[in-house]
């Protein structure tokens, strides 16, 4: 019983932490609530096989980020990315083990290799919570280029997104050689919201950023 009651002062503060900062910050912020737990399981379903390095971008309250450690996930494997200083200071107060970071995912590459987290080699896949539907092209594409430049040959982008397409324009996927597949959608998620995963084109898509040659 007083674990239960523990849960739910717990998501109640994830709750109004978020809520709290969407108020503060509502263009920024894609949602007025922290994504469920059903979202969050249909997220890591979409990981590669194996996957052991995972990078996260928007880790707002931390709904995925626990999902992903509880999947297997090591601490030292998970680099989680968040702009917003509250929910960064949260993340961190939450999660110590991980290498959670303060940044603009356009820079992911270099905060990768400036926390130490490159070191290990390149991520099976990025796992984002950032509104790119709500972004302009060439935001979209900055995110997406940084994203690829730290994942392997194999690796995957998973986003969620609340509208009926693929958040990314077709432009933007054609210019960076990468496919989407519709993976799913979480229909008790608030509001409902579907799942896409992003992959190199075989034959033209990015390199990872490590393999790249000048």
């Amino acid at each position: 019983m007083q674990r239960r009651i523990s849960h739910l002062l717990r998501k109640d503060d994830e709750r109004w932490t978020f809520f709290r900062q969407w108020l503060k910050h509502p263009l920024s912020i894609a949602a007025i609530s922290p994504s469920s737990q059903r979202l969050a399981e249909l997220m890591i379903e979409e990981l590669p096989p194996g996957a052991r390095r995972v990078v996260e971008l928007g880790g707002g309250t931390g709904v995925f980020t626990r999902a992903l450690l509880k999947s297997g996930i090591a601490p030292a494997d998970l680099l989680v990315l968040e702009l917003n200083e509250e929910l960064h200071q949260h993340l961190r107060r939450r999660f110590p083990a991980a290498h959670v970071v303060c940044g603009d995912a356009r820079q992911l590459v270099d905060i990768a290799q400036r926390s130490g987290y490159s070191d290990g080699g390149p991520a099976d896949a990025v796992v984002s919570g950032l509104g790119l539907l709500s972004m302009p092209r060439p935001l979209q594409q900055s995110i997406l280029e940084a994203a690829f430049g730290v994942l392997g040959p194999e690796g995957r982008f998973v986003q969620f997104t609340y509208g009926p397409t693929s958040p990314v324009a077709k432009e933007v996927l054609e210019t960076l050689g990468l496919g989407v597949r519709r993976a799913g959608v979480a229909w008790r998620n608030m509001p409902p919201a579907t799942v896409y995963v992003y992959t190199r084109h075989k034959s033209r898509g990015l390199k990872p950023r490590s393999m790249r040659t000048p």
